[in-house]
């Protein structure tokens, strides 16, 4: 049995993801799909459109044969972390031969490039970024121009780093290369819109795009044909029921923990520094939104995006001597089941003979299976999504499930 790993969000489902997994067995040969999957909560730093149980049927629905779930603490990381924690779990559950992402570039001798120096010049990248920053440049510009000058004839390569999916392919290379694992990578050049574009266009539009056309128009059957048809039933099934949830739906709750926090400041929580918690408590007075909020901390050496997720580690808990304590005990406890095919419980089997790491299936068994700092990590999890049922909640008045209520999700 040959296996591929895809690392996503799925936020929504759509079309380029259907192809996406229909290339990924074409291209590895794979007989089995196993999808890594953030939570309801993403990397971008905003809550997910739709809740992780419904994206989870729609990935099986449109090919993959089981969906884990991607911790918290990573699943709203840096692409760093983002792809750290997702390639710990490909690997440590021992049956992972492949992982094949979309990328802007399509090239995977350019992105193993760029990983090559992020790993073997950790050090020198690292002290080079810094020097740069304190001229001026943001993160993503000072590394870029850092690689430019360890590359020879590097202009494709500073391309590349401009453009989000290649960001995190590369990152998703180094992290193999870190661990020393036995996946092979590919990857197939992204189609149709651009990951951060927002307009829609034919039939490959991005999933920004469609939230964005659904939070303007309030409508749905617009992005109908952007998504294959089980998705926009499910979508059907659950608007203005239990989705969709937008940015600005966490406006309320994050003022409030921020507010409840103000007297201690916000260093202790993951990529806010000093000056950056000094900054919060300046405008706190002014704050009227989410993205309001993020437009006046951001400068041009602290992007929106980091912004965002600097502030939803606020909201989450997301704190810095956790991350310590994962990074350092090599990031994954577990890998917790969202979902998976009947046809595909040999995989299973698989996982369970060669894993090693638990396979988490009810949550009622964890504490008999876990130990301390394991169930640090999913009580992290679990708290979360108890926060995203009461966004769902608060927007739609229906009734709150609780996280040790759901079902794995079979197809």
């Amino acid at each position: 049995m040959k296996v591929c790993g895809i690392i996503a969000e799925y936020n929504p489902f759509h079309n380029g993801h259907l192809n996406q997994i229909k290339e990924a067995r074409e291209l590895t040969g794979a007989d089995k799909i196993v999808v890594i999957m953030s939570g309801d909560f993403t990397q971008r730093g905003c809550p997910a459109f739709m809740d992780k149980y419904e994206r989870t049927r729609m990935a099986l629905k449109g090919g993959a044969d089981l969906v884990l779930e991607l911790p918290l603490y990573y699943s709203v990381g840096s692409a760093e972390f983002f792809a750290s924690g997702a390639i710990a779990i490909l690997d440590k559950i021992g049956v992972t031969d492949a992982l094949c992402f979309g990328s802007e570039c399509g090239d995977i001798d350019l992105l193993n490039d760029i990983a090559n120096i992020l790993y073997d010049r950790k050090e020198e990248l690292h002290d080079e970024i810094r020097e740069k920053m304190k001229m001026g440049l943001n993160y993503p510009m000072a590394r870029a121009a850092t690689i430019e000058e360890m590359i020879p004839n590097s202009y494709e390569h500073v391309q590349a780093m401009s453009a989000p999916n290649n960001i995190l392919g590369f990152e998703y290379l180094r992290a193999i290369k870190q661990r020393d694992c036995n996946i092979e990578a590919y990857t197939n050049r992204r189609i149709g819109s651009g990951y951060h574009d927002r307009m829609m266009v034919s039939t490959l539009s991005s999933a920004m795009a469609i939230r964005e056309s659904v939070y303007e128009t309030g409508e749905l059957n617009r992005v109908e044909s952007q998504v294959p048809y089980f998705a926009y039933d499910l979508m059907k099934e659950h608007f203005n029921q239990t989705f969709p949830i937008f940015e600005e739906d966490i406006s309320a709750i994050l003022k409030y923990k921020l507010l409840l926090d103000a007297a201690t400041g916000y260093t202790s929580y993951v990529d806010i520094s000093s000056d950056f918690s000094d900054k919060i408590l300046k405008n706190l007075n002014r704050y009227s939104s989410f993205s309001q909020f993020c437009d006046l901390l951001k400068s041009k050496d602290i992007t929106y995006a980091r912004v965002s997720r600097s502030l939803l580690h606020i909201l989450l808990n997301i704190r810095k001597d956790r991350m310590e304590l994962f990074q350092a005990d090599d990031y994954i406890y577990y890998a917790r089941m969202l979902g998976f095919r009947e046809e595909s419980k040999d995989l299973l089997t698989e996982i369970k003979n060669h894993s090693k790491i638990p396979l988490i299936s009810k949550l009622a068994d964890a504490k008999n299976i876990l130990g301390e700092n394991a169930m640090t990590m999913l009580e992290s999890d679990i708290q979360a999504a108890h926060i995203y049922d009461t966004l769902v909640t608060e927007k739609f008045h229906s009734a709150t499930v609780s996280e040790f209520s759901r079902e794995i999700v079979r197809v």
